[in-house]
């Protein structure tokens, strides 16, 4: 109830604003109690499957060097001969496509590192994302 103190005779219409804090008061808790329940995230579209029945191409791209002696390393990719000098274009044609550029490089235990890390250099250049090593405790694995 609201009442005036002044000194003027006379009845004093003012609003009363206890009842409004407290429905505003309710409104407020009932709000905090929904907000928390709502959903929260992104709508995201997972990307389907093509339909066609065209053969799955291999994910894993394995570079070998192998030794040669008294004569320069040979080259695979996935067990088919390469030249060195046609290695980067056929990464790069390899990998114009593919969503996940991922490399392993395989070697013979007599080959020089410095031809390991030549053929590293030309999947960097082949904008290869990632570049594994394969150790015989990996391929033992496989």
């Amino acid at each position: 109830m609201a009442m005036s103190m002044g000194s003027k005779a006379g009845n004093m219409s003012e609003i009363n604003v206890t009842p409004m804090i407290d429905i505003l008061l309710v409104l407020l808790i009932i709000f905090m109690v929904i907000v928390p329940v709502t959903p929260k995230g992104l709508e995201a579209l997972v990307p389907q499957p093509p339909k066609t029945d065209l053969p799955q191409r291999e994910s894993t791209i394995v570079v070998q060097v192998l030794n040669r002696p008294g004569a320069a390393p040979a080259y695979k990719i996935n067990d088919v001969d390469v030249a060195r000098n046609e290695l980067q274009p056929r990464l790069t044609e390899i990998f114009a496509n593919r969503a996940e550029r991922v490399m392993f490089v395989k070697s013979d235990d007599s080959v020089d590192f410095s031809s390991v890390a030549e053929v590293i250099d030309i999947g960097r250049a082949a904008n290869v994302d990632h570049i594994g090593l394969m150790t015989p405790k990996v391929q033992a694995g496989l």
